[in-house]
């Protein structure tokens, strides 16, 4: 039996990093515990495509990293974190040879946007006006527990200064309704559009709106940066950070079960047979349904839980593919400033004809694709003169037709992902038509490799449960849960599929970090001597 500490968190991706730290910078003892060979999760990065380019295998932008709260407490760049910026933020290039650009400078987006139709260059600056009062107080209530009680009171009191509930409402109409009311032009919609879809929300549902003002804004703000040297930097500085606080990691081991004693979390069971007791507290940075359904026992799930758990909704599967460039992408027009954050569709329209086949079932036959210029983003990624590229795109979770040449099936076996590949490469050459010529290497993983490198990305699904508001909230994982606590007293939440939801912001991981502080004060954790001495058989 290893000995015991005050907490384990279970699993190494940035909430479970960020849960430690906070633990760890509370005195007490934590144990952090990941089933693959290094920490990290879905923020990692390698030179699997070719060992003179560093690839970000899953996530790559970090908006909400700089934004969040929870990630800029721990003040990352004091212990090594560089972040970098491309020359512009997100481009979407148009059929006629135009761009639409986010920049950080907000004339020089709003310029871009009034010579694409007059008028939209004040509705773009509207827009950034309106979040310079009310954005900053919108992401702090996003991002703590819900309700947002503090945070919320500071957001109530701005409102009145932006139009009150007549903004509430646009931020809750369909992003598709709120592109084509503000704004005239396509590369205006496209900007849009194309932020709302790095979400799954359907394009013409509620709460798409939001998601699309809150990455353009984002994005306006502080722009979509990377670390420098490669997304696994993140974690590896957070990660060093709280082993200089006395906190440990061990890799490379899987936690088989949570112990559960007089309706308490008291040990976690690893798959070598060992166990881990925990004095006050388990936090687990995996899916809900793995935490329910394989790591407890079902005689310590309540009937409601359970049931709720049966009916947890994932959001979309997802394909990536990474690219070797030999040199930079041969755009067929080169944008003014080239972005780091490429959306790639045949227009406004055609994001939301993608998402929304994706959304019923049906494999695209031309994918929305969200792409990543690393290396114009961030040059220690690849030698100079050449890019270190991916693209990725949202599936079907069960893919019901191929809206395409019926070739892919869905099986997402080597030669679906290659065909798929193949597509979305496609898209990339409809506007770099040389692309091809450019490339040494390219890897595909779909939603089986995804899940197999990172067991949270179940078939392929990156926000660890569907963002739409059916299961966010109180709603999230389950109905009337919403918070870290969950069923069982001393065990928390501490993944994606806790509320806020997906995204790497840490806030998931911070707010089980501060509800099992909270519970230490009130005196309901312990510490238990139960922790050590029953082990619960088998």
């Amino acid at each position: 039996m290893t000995a015991a500490v005050d907490a384990v968190v279970v699993g190494a991706g940035p909430n479970g990093l960020v849960a430690a730290n906070r633990l760890a910078d509370a005195g007490w003892s934590v144990l952090l515990i990941e089933q693959q060979d290094r920490v990290g999760g879905a923020c990692r990065s390698d030179r699997e495509v070719h060992p003179d380019f560093v690839h970000d295998t899953f996530s790559a932008f970090y908006p909400l990293g700089v934004a969040s709260p929870a990630i800029a407490s721990l003040d990352l760049p004091q212990h090594g974190l560089v972040w970098t910026h491309a020359p512009a933020v997100v481009g979407h290039p148009l059929p006629d040879g135009t761009w639409g650009l986010l920049h950080r400078q907000r004339e020089l987006t709003a310029a871009g946007l009034e010579a694409a139709a007059p008028g939209d260059g004040e509705a773009w600056l509207d827009l950034c006006r309106a979040w310079d009062v009310v954005g900053p107080s919108l992401v702090r209530a996003l991002m703590t527990p819900f309700p947002p009680v503090r945070a919320g009171a500071g957001l109530l009191a701005r409102l009145p200064r932006v139009g009150g509930l007549g903004f509430v409402r646009m931020l809750l109409e369909p992003a598709v309704h709120l592109a084509e009311s503000r704004f005239r032009s396509d590369a205006a919609r496209a900007l849009l559009l194309g932020n709302a879809g790095h979400a799954d929300i359907p394009l013409d549902a509620p709460g798409s709106g939001l998601m699309g003002v809150l990455m353009a804004m984002l994005g306006q703000h502080v722009g979509f940066p990377v670390p420098e040297g490669g997304a696994g930097r993140l974690t590896e500085v957070l990660a060093q950070r709280l082993q200089a606080r006395g906190g440990q990691i061990r890799c490379g081991t899987a936690v088989v079960g949570i112990e559960v004693a007089d309706g308490r979390a008291v040990a976690v069971r690893l798959d070598d047979g060992s166990r881990v007791p925990a004095r006050r507290a388990v936090l687990a940075d995996v899916v809900a349904p793995a935490l329910y359904e394989q790591l407890l026992d079902p005689a310590d799930v309540p009937p409601g839980v359970a049931r709720g758990i049966r009916r947890f909704d994932w959001d979309p599967g997802t394909v990536k593919v990474d690219w070797a460039l030999d040199g930079p992408v041969p755009w067929a027009v080169r944008p003014s400033h080239l972005p780091g954050t490429v959306h790639l569709a045949s227009s406004a329209r055609g994001i939301h004809h993608a998402l929304s086949q994706v959304s019923t079932g049906c494999l695209p036959a031309d994918p929305f694709l969200l792409a990543g210029q690393m290396t114009t983003t961030d040059p220690t990624r690849s030698p100079p003169g050449t890019e270190s590229m991916w693209a990725y795109t949202h599936v079907p979770q069960h893919v019901r037709e191929d809206a395409g040449d019926g070739s892919v099936r869905g099986t997402w076996d080597d030669d679906d992902c290659q065909r798929f590949a193949d597509r979305m490469q496609a898209q990339v050459e409809r506007y770099a038509p040389d692309f091809a010529s450019r490339i040494i290497a390219r890897r595909v993983l779909g939603p089986r490799q995804l899940q197999e490198r990172d067991a949270n990305l179940v078939g392929g699904a990156i926000n660890g449960g569907t963002t739409q508001l059916h299961q966010q909230l109180v709603f999230r994982p389950t109905p009337g849960l919403g918070r870290a606590e969950t069923a069982v007293r001393g065990l928390f939440l501490a993944s994606a599929s806790a509320h806020p939801g997906g995204g790497v912001h840490g806030a998931c991981g911070a707010n089980a970090a501060r509800a099992a502080l909270a519970h230490a004060r009130l005196g309901r954790l312990g510490p238990s001597r139960t922790a050590e001495a029953v082990p619960r058989p088998g």
